[in-house]
């Protein structure tokens, strides 16, 4: 047996979202009351460990997450676009109305010919290629340690996908990456061996938002619809 490291992918906390707009890549989305009260729950889970490289998406959701655990643990993140949301033509609609969104927006239909790509974003491969590449930097960053790479929901579980060797077709519904969850790739070397899933602030996920569209946090507010 080799070297192992680990690098955690966790997604960001619950953002204050009451328009419920698919914010993507903009600006001016900050975490919630509760989504701060989730980050300080993981800086307790997981700042005991041997965690010794952080990184984080540019945008202000990852990087608040990421705050309480890198006080912690006395670490400057890396702002690295790579993990950054992925992109959506959707992005600045409001999803509050649910499904009834493209009866008042018909026009946002034409971009739905081609889920396996998604027609309407940025394509899987291209997501899996760059959250790899950053993933393999944090892994070569904290051999023989640990690193978390704060990050959103699609691109984590598109990766995980690819590592499992899954198909990309899914139901938003059906992605286990909840908030501030973790998805952790274990390394023996530079060989992956296995991805582990947790959530250590599961508990204050209100239960009526754990079957959201987006896997807790209410209204549609990641990178696809």
């Amino acid at each position: 047996m080799g070297t192992q490291t680990i690098v955690h992918l966790l997604r960001h906390g619950e953002v204050h979202n009451p328009r419920g707009v698919l914010y993507g890549r903009m600006d001016g989305f900050h975490l919630s009351d509760l989504g701060r009260r989730m980050a300080e729950r993981i800086a307790d889970s997981i700042g005991d460990r041997d965690i010794v490289h952080m990184r984080t998406s540019p945008l202000e959701r990852a990087r608040e997450t990421g705050a309480p655990l890198a006080a912690v643990l006395g670490l400057e993140p890396v702002v690295d676009p790579r993990v950054i949301e992925s992109g959506s033509k959707f992005q600045g609609v409001s999803f509050g109305a649910g499904a009834r969104t493209f009866l008042k927006n018909p026009g946002l239909l034409r971009h739905m010919y081609n889920p396996m790509k998604p027609s309407w974003g940025e394509p899987y491969d291209e997501i899996a290629g760059r959250m790899l590449a950053a993933v393999h930097d944090a892994r070569d960053a904290a051999i023989g340690h640990e690193a978390v790479v704060v990050s959103h929901q699609l691109p984590i579980w598109t990766t995980r996908l690819f590592l499992e060797k899954r198909s990309y077709l899914h139901h938003p519904k059906n992605r286990q990456c909840t908030l501030c969850s973790l998805t952790s790739i274990v390394f023996d070397d530079e060989r992956m061996v296995q991805v582990r899933y947790s959530e250590p602030a599961g508990d204050l996920i209100p239960v009526g938002d754990r079957s959201a569209p987006f896997s807790a946090g209410g209204a549609a507010q990641e990178g696809r619809p």
